[in-house]
C-alpha cells in the first residue's frame, strides 16, 4: 500500500507537470481547477477538470462492479484490480506516444489520455477503500495527516495497534511526497513512457500479490 501510495502523487506529478495542469488522482485539485476556470482565473480551462472528475467517478463504479463480482466469486480480487488499473495506464501512455510522440503534453493536452488515466485512479481510489487498510488510502493525504496529528496530540494511552496505525499515516503522507518527487523526476522522459514506468510498477505489485497469496496459503503446509 505504501508502493501504491507512491505511485499516486508519481501519476498526480505526471498528470499536473505534462497534461496540462490537471489531476487525475486528486480530485479536490480538480474541483478547484474547475472553479477557478468558471471564475475566469487560473490556467487551466474547465474542460480537462470536468473530463477528468467525470473519468474518475466512471472509474470507481467499474472499479466497484468489478471487485465486487470478483470478491463474490473469491478470486484475487486486489491483484485483479491493480491489473486493470496498470492496464489501463500502460494504455494511456501507449496513447500519449502514438498520438503526440515522446514528449510532453503541457502545450497541447490530450484529453483522451486524461480521460485513461483518471478512469484508473477512480479504479485505484475503490480498490483502496475496499482494501480498507487503517491509514493508508492512498490517494488521500489530508485525512492522514490530519488522523496523524490527532494521534500524536492525544492523551489516549499508547498501544501496539496505535503505533501501526500511526506507521501507516506517516506512510501515506510521505509516500504522497516521495511520489510527488518520482514523478517530477522522470517527468522529462516524456508523458507516455513516464505513464509506461508507472504501469510497470503496478502490474510488478499486481503480480506480487498473487505470488505472495499463493504462498500464505501453501505456507501451514510448508511449515507443518
Amino acid at each position: 500500500m505504501s508502493t501504491l501510495t507512491v505511485l499516486a502523487g508519481a501519476v498526480d506529478a505526471i498528470s499536473f507537470l505534462t497534461m496540462g495542469h490537471v489531476f487525475t488522482a486528486l480530485a479536490t485539485g480538480n474541483v478547484l481547477f474547475l472553479s477557478f476556470a468558471v471564475a475566469g482565473e487560473g490556467q487551466s480551462s474547465a474542460l480537462r477538470p470536468v473530463v477528468s472528475l467525470l473519468a474518475f467517478v466512471l472509474g470507481a463504479v467499474a472499479g466497484s462492479l468489478l471487485t465486487s463480482r470478483l470478491v463474490a466469486h473469491r478470486r484475487h480480487w486486489f491483484a485483479a484490480a491493480l491489473a486493470g488499473e496498470g492496464a489501463l495506464l500502460a494504455v494511456a501512455g501507449a496513447t500519449a506516444l502514438a498520438r503526440n510522440g515522446s514528449g510532453s503534453l503541457t502545450e497541447d493536452p490530450d484529453n483522451l489520455v486524461i480521460a485513461i488515466v483518471a478512469f484508473a485512479m477512480g479504479m485505484r481510489a475503490d480498490t483502496a477503500l475496499r482494501a480498507a487498510v487503517p491509514g493508508m488510502p492512498t490517494l488521500l493525504l489530508q485525512v492522514s495527516l490530519i488522523r496523524l496529528i490527532h494521534g500524536l496530540t492525544s492523551d489516549t494511552p499508547e498501544t501496539p495497534h496505535r503505533h501501526t496505525i500511526r506507521v501507516r499515516l506517516v506512510a501515506t503522507v510521505l509516500g504522497i511526497f516521495a511520489g510527488g518527487v518520482l514523478g517530477t523526476l522522470i517527468t522529462p522522459w516524456g508523458t507516455g513512457r513516464a505513464l509506461l514506468a508507472v504501469a510497470a510498477a503496478v502490474l510488478i505489485i499486481a503480480g506480487l500479490n498473487v505470488v505472495l497469496a499463493r504462498y500464505r496459503l501453501l505456507a501451514p503446509d510448508l511449515i507443518g
